[in-house]
């Protein structure tokens, strides 16, 4: 069968890709809403009649990337069932024309994307380079209650929770409502973190986890001051951990970590998840509540038969030819 490329300023040609069991940003809708906050979409697609596979791809400074957001877990592409190995590869081919330099990323493993997409773009003779770039941790709950999994943790962490729990009121709700979102903001806002880029999006995308079903915000209060909030969501059995922030001035009630208990309590016996999906990141709390760590990778396509990739290319020859530092 003939595969034919196009190019596409919207992302309406993504209806209908991809499984019905994916996650939150590894759909239509996702994409939707970055485009209508003012992302600048460049879909590229490929099909042979039958099947069909779509890249979201954006214009960025060095060249194509994803069309996401920093706070998605992972990209890739979208594609109809079936095998779409043929077509990648086209796609692949035929991007050459459209720039000199792709970077796809952050990039899952575990489901074969970030190999498909390797051996993809070799076979149309891109010089592919690939380097892991975050981690994700996880908890794959295996059929265990809450109780079970408790019992595994850190010694220090069941001890602080059992002291600080009763003076910590915990609150979890399904539905968006304006106010309680408000709380988060502020208690985000008052954090130590640093302030959200683009928190529209992240409101907007509340709101739309909402509409599925799967949202959950919990709020943790101090003689009745809210102190700590989370945001979560949790649907085909997977909970997605996406906020959380809690106020300096609340550490000595460990508000943040009772408020995680709860949440994971939630999630395992009420919700009755698979997995629980901490998203991004090497922060070393991590480590105390998930029992899984996997790679997220980025990787660079550059066309060697274009100058402009040539800088990027001479880079990349020197740092394979520096002398490594001995240890010691």
């Amino acid at each position: 069968m003939v595969i034919t490329v196009s190019y596409h300023d919207t992302v309406t040609k993504l209806q209908g890709l991809g499984s019905p069991e994916a996650g939150p940003f590894d759909r239509y809708e996702w994409y939707r809403l970055l485009e209508s906050h003012g992302a600048a979409s460049l879909v590229a697609v490929g099909t042979d009649g039958e099947r069909t596979v779509a890249l979201s791809l954006t214009r960025g400074q060095k060249g194509l990337e994803p069309l996401t957001n920093w706070f998605a877990f992972s990209w890739k592409p979208l594609a109809s069932s079936g095998d779409t190995s043929r077509i990648l590869v086209e796609i692949a081919h035929d991007l050459k024309k459209t720039t000199h330099r792709l970077d796809l990323y952050p990039l899952a493993a575990e489901d074969g994307c970030y190999e498909e997409l390797c051996e993809a773009f070799e076979h149309a003779g891109w010089s592919v380079h690939g380097e892991q770039c975050d981690k994700n941790h996880i908890l794959n709950v295996q059929g265990r209650s809450f109780a079970q999994y408790w019992n595994a943790r850190p010694g220090r962490m069941k001890t602080t929770v059992k002291r600080k729990a009763a003076k910590v009121d915990i609150e979890i709700s399904h539905s968006f409502h304006e106010d309680e979102w408000e709380t988060y903001e502020e208690i985000y806002d008052r954090s130590w973190k640093p302030r959200e880029v683009r928190a529209d999006i992240l409101k907007a995308f509340a709101r739309q986890e909402d509409s599925r079903g799967a949202y959950r915000l919990g709020i943790a209060r101090v003689d009745g001051e809210p102190v700590a909030a989370q945001f979560w969501s949790v649907e085909n059995g997977v909970a997605s951990i996406h906020k959380l922030a809690h106020l300096e001035s609340a550490e000595p009630y460990s508000a943040g970590t009772v408020l995680t208990a709860a949440l994971f309590e939630y999630a395992i016996d009420v919700d009755r998840v698979d997995l629980i999906d901490f998203g991004t990141g090497s922060d070393p709390y991590k480590r105390d509540w998930m029992e899984e760590c996997r790679p997220r990778f980025h990787l660079t396509c550059l066309d060697i038969r274009q100058p402009a990739a040539w800088p990027a290319l001479a880079k990349r020859m020197l740092g394979r030819l520096a002398p490594r530092k001995a240890r010691g």
